[in-house]
């Protein structure tokens, strides 16, 4: 296999390192004398300069390699006249296969090297029995020791550097994440919202629109018109307060209070006077406004109550709409019911109806999920001993004894 491209900086050491050493060796410059060389021909030298100068082109791409043909060359080097490029090269292998051998390598090589330095020492002081044989163990550890141990500093806070990024980089990702789910989130808190506020006044004005086109009566002409002004206005006003909770200006003027419980009776009444050319007719069963209920649960109730309602109008048969909404020791329960398909109530109504998209019971079911409740919706037979069928929307609103707020 072709070994990979040297690195510039490897190449720039290995240069660097030929070139020292052909000038010390030119100069004369040697380690020892010719004395104390077993091969004193000068030109021996330039043999592990040679082999040191080629291991600096390995030495990011085959680190354990390196080190090895260059710990045979450097012990060779011993063996002749020396040449202290070699020496300095070889420490630069030993911090490479620390720096960039596998971990196994990179722990054991400080280890390894500390050993031998400390074996060097012994054996020196051992052979020679002079004090001045420990610096053969210092040069032994600036040569193999030192390097090992600066290379392995470096590795560590390179790696706690790169644990550093990736925990920075994961911990930006999951920020993003949370801020789209927020997004998200908020995005379909707005379309509930916007939903439950406008459709029931758009299902009023597309009904009675449709009535005034239909019937050639002055009267019922201006009589829907009357309605169809009238839901416009508090479509207007909500549509009002809803922007000027997303706007959140900072002015002094307060955006206009959430519904509440307190409001169902107008809201039944304003239905009824909207189902009337349906053949409808509506009932409210529900306990006196209680102050403790908590606000994102009453604002729940009231949404539900208006959606089903919204879809009575749209889709229930001539009859009776009944809302019934009753308070537990730790529960809510709203259920709202109306005719459906009832062949003993007589033909379907024929007033005009207002299409759905489906998107009213997608957010009563979101809205009862996000309070921890339960939520049903559909027909139910024989239901009120009518023999016919009932559409039934139930939901149970969870009302813990912590969340009450006090009384006023």
């Amino acid at each position: 296999m072709t070994p990979p491209r040297p690195h510039r900086n490897d190449v720039f050491l290995a240069s660097t390192g030929l070139a020292g050493g052909l000038l010390l060796w030119s100069l004369g410059v040697f380690n020892q004398g010719p004395k104390h060389a077993i091969l004193d021909a000068p030109w021996v030298v330039l043999l592990p300069l040679l082999v040191m100068t080629s291991l600096e082109f390995l030495r990011r791409s085959r680190p354990r390699t390196v080190l090895l043909v260059g710990t045979v060359a450097v012990v060779a080097d011993q063996f002749t006249r020396g040449s202290i490029a070699t020496i300095m090269m070889f420490t630069d292998l030993v911090y490479a296969a620390v720096v960039y051998g596998p971990p196994a390598s990179a722990r054991r090589l400080p280890v390894t090297t500390g050993l031998i330095t400390v074996a060097v020492s012994i054996a020196s002081l051992a052979w020679y029995r002079e004090p001045w044989a420990l610096l053969l163990g210092v040069l032994t550890g600036m040569v193999s020791f030192v390097p090992a141990t600066t290379g392995a500093v470096v590795r560590n806070h390179r790696q706690a550097a790169d644990a550093a990024r990736l925990r920075a980089e994961q911990t930006a990702l999951l920020a993003e994440m949370d801020r789209r789910e927020a997004v998200v989130a908020e995005r379909a808190r707005m379309a509930r919202e916007l939903h439950d506020m406008v459709a029931g006044h758009l299902s009023a004005i597309a009904i009675h629109s449709t009535a005034a086109l239909s019937l050639d009566d002055p009267g019922t002409s201006r009589e829907a018109l009357g309605v169809i002004r009238e839901n416009s206005v508090e479509g207007l006003a909500e549509m009002r307060r809803l922007i000027s909770l997303l706007r959140d200006s900072g002015g002094r003027d307060e955006p206009a209070p959430a519904p509440t419980l307190a409001g169902l009776a107008a809201l039944v009444r304003q239905t009824a006077a909207h189902g009337t050319a349906s053949g409808l007719t509506f009932t409210l069963t529900a306990p006196p406004p209680d102050g403790r209920l908590p606000a994102p649960v009453g604002l729940a109730a009231y949404r539900i109550v208006q959606e089903s309602l919204t879809n009575a109008l749209k889709h229930a048969d001539a009859g009776e709409v009944t809302v019934v909404v009753e308070r537990a020791d730790h529960a809510l329960t709203v259920a709202v019911t109306s005719p459906f398909d009832r062949p003993a109530a007589g033909p379907r109504a024929s007033g005009p109806r207002a299409p759905g998209s489906g998107a009213g019971l997608v957010g009563m079911r979101e809205r009862v999920a996000l309070l921890g409740g339960e939520f049903e919706a559909g027909p139910m037979d024989g239901a009120g001993g009518t023999g016919g069928r009932t559409w039934r929307v139930r939901a149970v609103l969870p009302v813990a004894k912590d969340d009450e707020e006090p009384a006023a």
